[in-house]
């Protein structure tokens, strides 16, 4: 007699689901949880990295509260203290233009970090073989290297120009090249624009030298030529009156740091002797101070008659000369 299944004997197959959800589980908490925490931790250290740096670029911005009172304290006891209010737009936008190129490239510089060690964290969870990526990536940085020099140049060109405050926007400098205003300054290029309104662009790499005429403090000089026959004595003591009167002027005294120093006999020939005039002016202000300076020296002189040195020309006319007549003689 054949054998009948009973009915009670067939039973459905049922999943283990407790074993499927703890592998499940387990797969999880494997390498996916890993990655997504390395990933995790580099973009909450990306953002407290950029809040840093804006933190600090803003500070630089906007000045501690500490230094500027020291700083003012200490202008105080000077005569700067009288040029504050006008030396302060060129300085904000100095400190402005440094701040906020050194913080962009804070900002890419961090970014480049974190994102290269999230990918190294990532690529050891993954047991990724990074031998052959790297060996690529040397390959192509050479090449890069070869043909990006000179850009490469001009960033860290630019960069230390930044850092070592070399010149800022507003500044008046000679590049070699070009000379002029400073209208803008990045990592690859700075623009100057000169007197006749050219606005050059010219590469941080290269500017080989750097003359500032406008950093710190200015110096205005004057020099007049009197005829050696002329009262020298007297005539630098009207230069020391013209020096007293731009002093004590409402306008151009505030301009001055120092008092002016002229000195006399600074070049003798037999056409004139030179007088100098040298005093310490605020940045960029030597050119007001010189032109205001000529104005008064001419009155000066012109009115106690003292005469300015004009340059003179000899002049050798050959004459031809006949047999027997003597070459040395008029007639």
């Amino acid at each position: 007699m054949p054998y009948l299944p009973i009915l009670t004997d067939i039973r459905p197959e049922v999943p283990d689901i407790p074993g499927e959800m703890a592998r499940g589980l387990e797969w999880l908490l494997g390498w996916p949880l890993q990655v997504a925490i390395a990933v995790f931790a580099g973009v909450l250290l990306l953002a407290v990295l950029r809040w840093a740096i804006a933190r600090t670029v803003r500070s630089i911005v906007q000045g501690g509260s500490t230094m500027q009172r020291t700083t003012h304290g200490l202008l105080r006891r000077t005569r700067m203290s009288r040029v504050i209010s006008q030396s302060d737009p060129l300085a904000v936008a100095r400190r402005v233009q440094r701040a906020e190129t050194m913080g962009s490239v804070m900002r890419s510089s961090a970014a480049l970090v974190v994102g290269l060690v999230v990918l190294t964290v990532v690529a050891n969870i993954l047991d990724w073989d990074l031998g052959p990526l790297l060996a690529s990536a040397g390959v192509a940085g050479v090449a890069l290297g070869f043909g990006a020099q000179t850009l490469v140049k001009d960033f860290l060109s630019g960069l230390f120009m930044l850092i070592e405050d070399q010149y800022g926007v507003g500044d008046v400098v000679n590049l070699g090249e070009a000379s002029g205003v400073v209208e803008a300054i990045g990592l690859r290029v700075t623009q100057v624009r000169d007197l006749s309104g050219t606005l050059w662009y010219v590469r941080n790499g290269e500017v080989l030298r750097v003359g500032n005429m406008t950093q710190g403090w200015s110096k205005a000089l004057v020099e007049v030529l009197v005829p050696p026959d002329q009262d020298i004595d007297h005539a630098t003591r009207l230069l020391r009156s013209v020096a007293t009167s731009v002093e004590q002027d409402p306008e151009l005294g505030p301009l001055l740091l120092a008092e002016a120093d002229i000195t006399a006999y600074e070049n003798l020939s037999a056409e004139a002797v030179m007088l100098r005039f040298m005093v310490k002016v605020v940045p960029a202000k030597q050119w007001v101070v010189q032109r205001a300076v000529r104005e008064r020296i001419r009155e000066a002189f012109s009115a106690e008659g003292v005469q300015l040195a004009l340059p003179r020309r000899e002049v050798v006319r050959e004459r031809e000369t006949t047999a027997g007549q003597d070459p040395s003689s008029t007639d």
